[in-house]
């Protein structure tokens, strides 16, 4: 097994952004490998609350870090047109060296594609946008130029220049777990495939389906990177970890059990789940602390955590 990496979600809605470049910068220097956001456009819980987007942060934030990567979990299609995006991501890859995650799914909150005047069509179909967006994306990041026709996007003769630091193209992850259509794609289209927090619990049959698919299309389940979306409740002292529990199971009730899906306990019990989820096939988490941006917390996994497996 090679050593995990790990990435930091980070808060971009009711904050304010030097707090989000303190976090960044505190992440990037005690050894974390990425930071994330997610790509909405309105609010979770309150919709109307301030919040920022994704790619205007990460190219702000690539300027004032060195090492960590910088990349949304996960970026929703539709709201970009693909050939438009190939070159944000090649211009975001020049720009920081070579340190854009690129993770990419369908895209389904419906109630922020009307507000902001996107069609929102089928779960298949938007899949199938998908699926024509990768193939896009690699075309214009590895070919000099790009011609493509689809039953949804179109390019023709189109340049993307300067080409991206990473080669032959920027890796693709595909964030979801739907395993009729979002899986298969994954077999077909995906470097990486980010298993959702909601789907924790079901990962092995996940997992197990997402094998499936490769088996049919040819190809190798274990080219694929695994990486796993998760809820981290970490205490120094386990008598403190009811309270603690209590109050993630509060925030991220959504994503279901959190004892159960997360990375949850002192620094020993977390590593030990690591390392049950490494023999699974994960090599990639990116966190959501219980506590969100604590500074304390984010160095007590740096220092007691991280370095166990470097």
């Amino acid at each position: 097994m090679g050593r995990p990496e790990f990435g930091v979600m980070l808060r971009q809605q009711k904050i304010d952004f030097e707090e989000i470049k303190a976090t960044a910068q505190l992440c990037d220097s005690t050894g974390y490998d990425s930071v994330w956001f997610y790509d909405h456009v309105l609010g979770q819980g309150i919709i109307g609350i301030d919040i920022y987007e994704p790619w205007t942060l990460m190219s702000a934030l690539s300027t004032v870090t060195k090492n960590v990567k910088l990349g949304t979990m996960v970026l929703c299609n539709p709201f970009r047109h693909p050939p438009l995006l190939a070159k944000m991501a090649s211009t975001l890859d020049v720009i920081s060296n070579g340190r854009v995650e690129f993770a990419i799914g369908a895209g389904w909150f419906e109630e922020e594609f009307r507000a902001y005047g996107y069609p929102f069509p089928s779960t298949k179909e938007r899949i199938e946008m998908l699926q024509e967006a990768v193939t896009i994306l690699k075309l214009m990041w590895e070919d000099e130029t790009a011609s493509f026709t689809g039953k949804h996007y179109r390019v023709e003769n189109a340049f993307c220049n300067p080409k991206p630091v990473q080669r032959p193209h920027i890796p693709v992850c595909i964030g979801g777990a739907g395993e009729r259509f979002l899986l298969r794609a994954v077999a077909e289209l995906a470097d990486e495939w980010n298993c959702p927090a909601t789907s924790a619990i079901e990962f092995d049959r996940k997992h197990s389906i997402l094998r499936n698919h490769c088996e049919e299309v040819g190809r190798n389940i274990e080219d694929i990177t695994i990486s796993q979306q998760t809820v981290c409740v970490l205490v120094e002292d386990r008598k403190d970890l009811p309270e603690k529990l209590e109050k993630a199971q509060r925030r991220y009730g959504f994503f279901g059990d959190i004892e159960k899906l997360g990375i949850v306990g002192t620094p020993e019990d977390c590593v030990g789940k690591i390392n049950a989820d490494m023999k699974k096939g994960i090599s990639k988490y990116t966190i959501f602390f219980s506590d969100v941006m604590n500074p304390k917390t984010i160095e007590l996994f740096a220092k007691e955590i991280i370095p166990e497996f470097r």
